[in-house]
Parts: structure tokens; sequence; C-alpha cells
């Protein structure tokens, strides 16, 4: 991975979900809803607490998880894009 987080962030990837085809009708990507679900790629150095302790993080890398419906920061490396978020914007994890 080219990409190392840095603090609390995590690095994810979207799920993309399966085309639907309604009615024989292929909807375009540009109409389509982006999904809200991820896969964590990888975990930033970790918060630094005030005890000067760092804690631990809520979610490990493979973890699928919940995205709002806007948040991160989308990043491009080698045409995969990516998002960039700080741990306590992720919603829940999928079980």
């Amino acid at each position: 991975m080219k990409i190392k987080p840095l603090g609390e962030r995590v690095l994810l990837k979207r799920i993309e979900e399966d085309e639907q085809v309604r009615g024989g009708i292929i909807i375009p990507d540009s109409a389509k809803e982006k999904s809200q679900e991820a896969e964590v790629v990888a975990l930033g150095t970790g918060k630094i607490g005030e005890d000067g302790k760092k804690a631990a993080f809520n979610v490990k890398v493979g973890d699928k998880v919940l995205l709002p419906q806007y948040g991160g920061t989308p990043v491009k490396v080698d045409g995969e894009e990516f998002i960039l978020i700080e741990e306590d914007s992720i919603l829940g994890v999928i079980a």
C-alpha cells in the first residue's frame, strides 16, 4: 500500500454494488448513489490520549464498515479510488 494514514484516520475502499437493471433499463453510473459500505484497507498511527498512550482502533484491516452519505476525503492512487476518514466518522461495522 502506498498510502499510510496518519493519526486516527482510516483508509477505506468503497464496496461497489452490483449493476441493477430495472425493467431492462441500465442505470448509468452518474445517476447511481454511491455505496455507503467500504472495506478497511489501512489504519493510521493511532490517537494519542491525554495520558500519552495510544488509543486502540475499534476497526481492523478487512472490516466492512458503514460510511456517512457525505464524508471523508476521496483519494485516487494508481487508478484506484480510496477514502480517508477519521475513525470517529465511521457509522458502524457490518457483522
